[in-house]
Formats: C-alpha cells, sequence, structure tokens
C-alpha cells in the first residue's frame, strides 16, 4: 500500500462531517455507557440503521465514536453508585466506589478517564502498526488454513464466553445454521426460506442484533423492575459536587504514581483484545490483578486506591482498538462490539478479510485516523461533562425504555422496508430472552453467525481442493496445528474447567 493511499485515509477522517459524528457517538455512548443495564454494543446495534444515509467512514467512525464512549461510560456508575454500567467495568468498582464513599468521585472519574484514553489509544496505535502486515500473512493462507483458523475461532469464542462451554458451544452452531437461509452461495437454490422471497438474501442481520441485543435486554430489565417494585430503594449515587481542592482533580504526583501501572494495564488488554473471546472483562480484571501483584501496598486495594481504578480502566479500554486486528485482518470478530461493526462493515459493502487493505485502504486508514480522534473527543467530552453524565445516570428507566423500542422498531423499518424485518426483529427478542434465562451465550449466537458465510465458503473451497485426497491436508502444517488447536480447546473447555470471571463479555 502506498503512503499517499495512508496520508489521504487519515486526512479523511479530519472533516468537518466525521468530526462532528464521532463527538456526537463519544456523547452517545458515555451517555449509554453510563446508564447501567444498557451497554455499548446496544447503543451501536440501534444506531446502525441511522447510518444508512452516510458514506461508509462517517458512519463507521459514528459507530466507533459509541463504543469508545460506553467503554468510558460504563465506570461513571460503577465508581458512583457501585454499579458498572457495563461488565467490563466491574474491576473498576474495588476501588472507585470507595473513592466516592471517601468524597473523592471526581477524582477517581478523572483518573478512570485518563487511563481509559491512555489504554484506548496505545491499542489504537498497535492496531495501526500490526493490522496491515497482519493481513499480508493472512493473504498467504489457503482455503484449508482459512478454515481451520476460523473454525478453532469459532470454538474458542464459543467454549470462553458465557459459563458453560457446552451452552457457548450449542449457541454458536445455531449461529451458524442461521446464517445459511437463503440462497446457496453456489447452486443459487433457497434455503430455509419458506417461500419468503425477503429471505432469499438470507435473515436480516440488522433485525436478529436489534432484537437479540436491545429488545430481549429491555424484556429482562422489566421483569426485573416487576420484581423489585415493592424492595427497598438501591443506594443512592454518590453526589460529586461537594468535592473541593484535591479531591476534585488528578494532580501530576498522583497520575505519574500510575503511569507504570497504566501502561502495564495497557499492554494486558492490547494482548487480551487481539485474541477473539476473551474481551474487556477479563482484561479488566487481569490488569487490576497485575496490579496489586506490583504494587509495596497492595493491602490498600479495594480501599479506595487510585492506582486500582486506573488499572481496571486502562485495560478494558486497551481492548477497544486491538480487537479490530482479527475482526479487520481476518474477518474475525474480537468481541461484540466489533462484531456489530464488522455487520455495519458488510452492510455499507465492505468486506473484511485479507484483502480489505488492498480494495478498501484510504477506508480503513480513515477508519483508524477517526479512532484516534474519537479518544481525543472521549477526552475533552468525557472531562467537560462529567457532571453531566454523573446526573444521567439518575435517570428512572421509564422515560429510557420506550425510547429505546421506538428506534428499534423505526430503525430496523427503514433499513429493510419490510413487515418482515420486524417480525424477525420481535421473534429474535423473545429467542435472546429465553437465551439469557437458560444462560446460553447470544455472544457466540452473533458472532458465529456472522462468521458463518465465510466459514461455509472456506470449507467448501476446501472439499474442491481436498475432497479426492484429503490426506493432502497432513501436508498443510498450519492446517493441521489449527486443527489440533480445535480439539484442544473442545477438551480443555468441555472436560475441563473455565475460569467464571468470562461470563459473557461486551
Amino acid at each position: 500500500m502506498d503512503f499517499e493511499t495512508i496520508i489521504a485515509g487519515f486526512a479523511s477522517s479530519l472533516t468537518l462531517a466525521n468530526l462532528v459524528f464521532i463527538c456526537l457517538g463519544v456523547i452517545v455512548g458515555i451517555v449509554v455507557g453510563a446508564i447501567p443495564g444498557l451497554n455499548g454494543p446496544m447503543a451501536i446495534a440501534i444506531c446502525v440503521p441511522l447510518t444508512f444515509v452516510l458514506d461508509p467512514l462517517t458512519a463507521i467512525a459514528f459507530l466507533i465514536g459509541i463504543n469508545k464512549g460506553a467503554n468510558y461510560g460504563g465506570s461513571v456508575s460503577a465508581i458512583l453508585i457501585n454499579v458498572p454500567g457495563a461488565a467490563e467495568a466491574m474491576a473498576t468498582t474495588f476501588d472507585g466506589y470507595p473513592l466516592a464513599r471517601l468524597g473523592k468521585g471526581l477524582k477517581a472519574l478523572k483518573m478512570s478517564l485518563y487511563a481509559s484514553v491512555w489504554g484506548d489509544t496505545f491499542s489504537d496505535l498497535v492496531l495501526i502498526l500490526v493490522a496491515a502486515p497482519f493481513a499480508i500473512m493472512a493473504l498467504k493462507m489457503g482455503p484449508s488454513e482459512l478454515f481451520a483458523v476460523l473454525l478453532f475461532a469459532l470454538t474458542f469464542i464459543a467454549a470462553l464466553v458465557g459459563s458453560s462451554a457446552t451452552k457457548g458451544i450449542i449457541a454458536a452452531i445455531a449461529g451458524v445454521f442461521l446464517s445459511t437461509v437463503g440462497l446457496d452461495p453456489e447452486a443459487s437454490t433457497p434455503r430455509m426460506t419458506f417461500g419468503q422471497l425477503d429471505l432469499e438474501e438470507g435473515v436480516p442481520l440488522l433485525a436478529l442484533i436489534v432484537g437479540m441485543l436491545a429488545l430481549s435486554e429491555i424484556l429482562i430489565q422489566i421483569e426485573e423492575g416487576w420484581r423489585t417494585r415493592h424492595a427497598k430503594e438501591p443506594e443512592q449515587r454518590v453526589s460529586v459536587f461537594d468535592a473541593k481542592g484535591d479531591d476534585r482533580r488528578v494532580t501530576w504526583p498522583e497520575f505519574r504514581g500510575c503511569l507504570r501501572t497504566i501502561f502495564r494495564s495497557s499492554i494486558i488488554g492490547t494482548v487480551i483484545g487481539a485474541l477473539p473471546g476473551l474481551g474487556s472483562t477479563l482484561a479488566g480484571f487481569l490488569g487490576y490483578g497485575a496490579a496489586k501483584r506490583a504494587s509495596k501496598t497492595p493491602d490498600e486495594f479495594g480501599k479506595g486506591k487510585l492506582e486500582g481504578v486506573a488499572a481496571a480502566e486502562a485495560a478494558n479500554s486497551a481492548v477497544v482498538g486491538a480487537n479490530l486486528i482479527p475482526t479487520l485482518s481476518l474477518g474475525i470478530p474480537g468481541n461484540l462490539s466489533a462484531a456489530i461493526l464488522l455487520g455495519a462493515l458488510i452492510i455499507h459493502g465492505v468486506q473484511p478479510g485479507p484483502m480489505i487493505f488492498e480494495s478498501h485502504g484510504e477506508l480503513i486508514y480513515g477508519i483508524f485516523g477517526a479512532m484516534l480522534v474519537a479518544n481525543f473527543a472521549n477526552l475533552l467530552i468525557g472531562h467537560g461533562g462529567l457532571r453531566v453524565f454523573a446526573y444521567i445516570i439518575s435517570l428512572p428507566n421509564r422515560y429510557i425504555h420506550p425510547v429505546i423500542v421506538l428506534m428499534c422498531f423505526a430503525g430496523t423499518y427503514l433499513t429493510t422496508q419490510s413487515m418482515l424485518a420486524i417480525g424477525v426483529m420481535v421473534g429474535f427478542a423473545l429467542l435472546g430472552y429465553i437465551m439469557r434465562k437458560l444462560d446460553y451465550s447470544i455472544v457466540a449466537f452473533i458472532i458465529a453467525f456472522i462468521m458463518g458465510p465465510m466459514t461455509e465458503d472456506a470449507l467448501r473451497q476446501t472439499m474442491v481442493l481436498f475432497g479426492d485426497r484429503p490426506t493432502e491436508l497432513l501436508t498443510r502444517p498450519i492446517t493441521m496445528v489449527f486443527f489440533a488447536l480445535t480439539a484442544y480447546s473442545l477438551w480443555r473447555f468441555v472436560v475441563g474447567r473455565k475460569p467464571q470471571i468470562l461470563a459473557e463479555p461486551n
């Protein structure tokens, strides 16, 4: 790829329209992330239909802004009311809420913001440096290698997310099976369309994502609201308006004292993010645990130590950029947010995979530029709006739920102009609700659904090439290595034990 394409890509991210939508996305993301029960993937799914009138770069930049804003926004409620707005902020509550109880909530929020932006920027730089070489390496793989990699990714993600490896694998198999609905890619004959012309292009991706993520979550929250209607009121959020002096800010000595921890957590989060399926939740806990082990005063962790907040937030935020490494280079989404972004790229006519840097080089480097701009916007907007975001989390759900439901229905219909898509969305909302209640992984289901067509194509090409001489696969070392890893991951996670910390990462 020539240098002019890279420069043109980064320059295209600085247009007025892109800057406005990036900032708007960050605001939406922080607000959604700060409200307990809502999360970044839900916000991205709901807003995908709003991007259809935008060009691809502006659309993806807007969604990236939401993703980055939501990842930080989860720490707001984690610090102020001890309820993480998203799962990745769970480790932030350990020291964030004790700091708020000590009257240092504003200080904790600012350290969370600084560490989050630092970790996010670090992983973005790694993405920019690594993604293209990684895609070049991927181009050297044939269909059998690609199928082996995709199969390993599917089993690895399915076995790792959720509380049960078996249920995760079942959900992934169901997702792949559902992805075969539509016209056969070779024979162009309908498969499981039941005479519905609207299904010949497959199950509407947006209807599936919105139904399973947004509407099913609303159903869960409504049910929980009915159950707790007569329960005692939850603990009120801690006010940040009463802080005085140094309790209102992070001093330079305090930030400098956390720099080593932030850098360590950024590396941990980047490595975790580059491995599909692990997610921000694990990164936050590992970053926090590493900081506690390296500290000279580990007994102070959990009692209101600023370093604990920095460690958790830098680690979980570093996942955001790194999980796009396999997403863009191989078409394998690193987590649920990356899966929805991958779906948005496909909807806008961009097919992720090894050829993406060759066919859409300027767009990809425009996205990289937008990610860096979004970090800067996150810092400015997050810092300037801390008090506003702290107030927003107190809004009752009776004002929030109707707006979300309306956006789900309107967005899905405007996208497809089909009432069938509305029915599909409602159907998947009910399926998502049932899967949540039975503890089946909707993350594994959605990621497998998106990866299904690519896996089918790679399998069919492999069968054409090696169907008459399957023993030749033994001469393909990469293929055999990933087949072996697939078998090992199935044995390890189905027969063996898995850490409970990995329950359904976002």
